[in-house]
């Protein structure tokens, strides 16, 4: 099976005037269809900067990144926004939400984005919002608006609209950042089983060394690198 992530010697440096800041050194990684992986390291680490790289947000300075066998270097910005639109879903750690829209509405605008362009468009499957609020615990939220929501509320929001469009790929940023123990506990277990049974492929940015081990493997990132990769518990 191909993998459906392939990162290649990907570099990346910042520059501020004459001075070079290496953010990212020599990554090479593979990801296969629906794999849970952690990325894990502390702060200056990379992970954020490999976050973005992988998401199509930003380009690396040397090196290759491959999506389903698509070199995101080769594609123009129009070309990436469209692979970004169809096939992954950020969960920030800032929620993002728009503050004019009730939870639901703010859902049911990213399944619309999702859906331009594609001859397939399908409305929102209500069958999946059900099940995710469910498991978040957020059926009783979605007529409110942001302000009306606390923090973990929110999270929880954003998490739903980054899975209600079936993504093949999910880019979290600390998504339990900002909830206690139980909703974080919900969260991951929701994450793992939409790898499982949706076939979706999860990279999860975490300081959490307890929430890392419910992926399949662990990569580790120290000065731009991975040090080693381990196995999970998942």
């Amino acid at each position: 099976m191909a993998p459906i992530i392939l990162a290649q010697e990907l570099g990346k440096t910042y520059r501020s005037g004459k001075l070079e800041v290496p953010a990212l050194r020599s990554v090479s990684f593979a990801v296969e269809p629906g794999e849970f992986v952690s990325i894990v390291g502390p702060s200056g680490s990379g992970k954020s900067t490999l976050f973005y790289i992988l998401g199509g947000l930003t380009q690396a300075t040397s090196g290759h990144i491959s999506i389903e066998g698509v070199d995101f270097a080769r594609l123009t910005d129009a070309e990436r926004t469209t692979m970004r639109r169809h096939k992954i879903s950020f969960i920030f750690q800032r929620f993002n939400l728009l503050p004019t829209l009730s939870a639901m509405g703010n859902i049911e605008i990213a399944n619309e984005i999702a859906n331009i362009g594609r001859p397939d468009a399908a409305a929102l499957d209500r069958s999946l919002l059900d099940h995710l609020s469910e498991l978040l615990g957020i059926a009783g939220r979605l007529e409110h608006r942001p302000n009306e929501l606390s923090g973990g509320e929110q999270q929880r929001i954003a998490i739903a609209r980054a899975m209600i469009t079936r993504p093949a790929i999910v880019l979290a940023d600390e998504p339990t950042g900002n909830l206690d123990t139980k909703n974080s506990d919900a969260v991951l277990r929701m994450l793992r089983t939409s790898s499982r049974e949706l076939n979706q492929t999860v990279l999860m940015i975490t300081h959490n060394p307890e929430a890392a081990q419910i992926a399949d493997r662990i990569l580790h990132m120290r000065d731009g690198e991975i040090t080693h990769i381990e196995n999970g518990k998942g």
